[in-house]
């Protein structure tokens, strides 16, 4: 049948991986560095993934393709859910884009890399509804605080929540917000969790 599908230009695309994660269906995946439409059966051609591309790869055509299998799709997301709480893809700070429509109305959790591995319902606890961010700015060396004031003077965010263990260095995560929404402007509720070097939540 002829129908609207998606289009990637592997050309434009970064392998962000962006378009993957927007996708409620599971109909794109990155491959060998790049997007791809992995079963275009499951491609319902309303287009989720079109405004999260930050390069414009991804468009849609009119082609022959297999018609949307609903059915396919339910029974496809059944089997694969896992009891992750990720919502957005990439989580890196340094990786994510300064502007993505997913930001809008989003609450924020800004984590420490160490604080998911230390506490055990990390994804139960602090990922449940809210965009995943992690950095730490001792180990990558950026001072991330210009992006992240992007992020949060260009966007509606409801709220923002950051996980730091408990020792000293972590200190740097939550200044970098603290400033980052002071550089901002607007007053954004933040929330402060302290996860111990046991992996207790303090």
């Amino acid at each position: 049948m002829i129908r609207k599908i998606v289009k990637i230009d592997r050309e434009k695309c970064t392998g962000c991986g962006l378009c993957a994660g927007a996708c409620h269906e599971g109909a794109i995946g990155i491959r060998d560095g790049k997007a791809v439409l992995l079963k275009e059966d499951y491609c319902d051609g309303l287009g989720d993934c079109l405004p999260v591309c930050p390069v414009g790869a991804i468009s849609f055509e009119e082609r022959e393709a297999r018609a949307y299998d609903e059915k396919a799709v339910k029974e496809h997301l059944r089997t694969r859910d896992n009891g992750s709480s990720l919502q957005n893809f990439p989580i890196q700070l340094k990786l994510l884009p300064a502007a993505a429509l997913y930001y809008e109305g989003a609450s924020l959790l800004i984590a420490a890399d160490c604080t998911a591995f230390a506490y055990k319902k990390f994804h139960e606890k602090f990922m449940e509804g809210r965009l995943t961010v992690i950095a730490c700015p001792k180990l990558d060396g950026v001072d991330y605080s210009r992006k992240l004031t992007g992020i949060i003077k260009n966007h509606e965010i409801k709220d923002i929540t950051v996980t730091r263990m408990e020792v000293p260095c972590c200190g740097g995560l939550v200044r970098m917000v603290e400033e980052a929404v002071k550089a901002s402007g607007k007053e954004i509720p933040v929330n402060v969790c302290v996860i111990s070097t046991r992996g207790e939540y303090l």
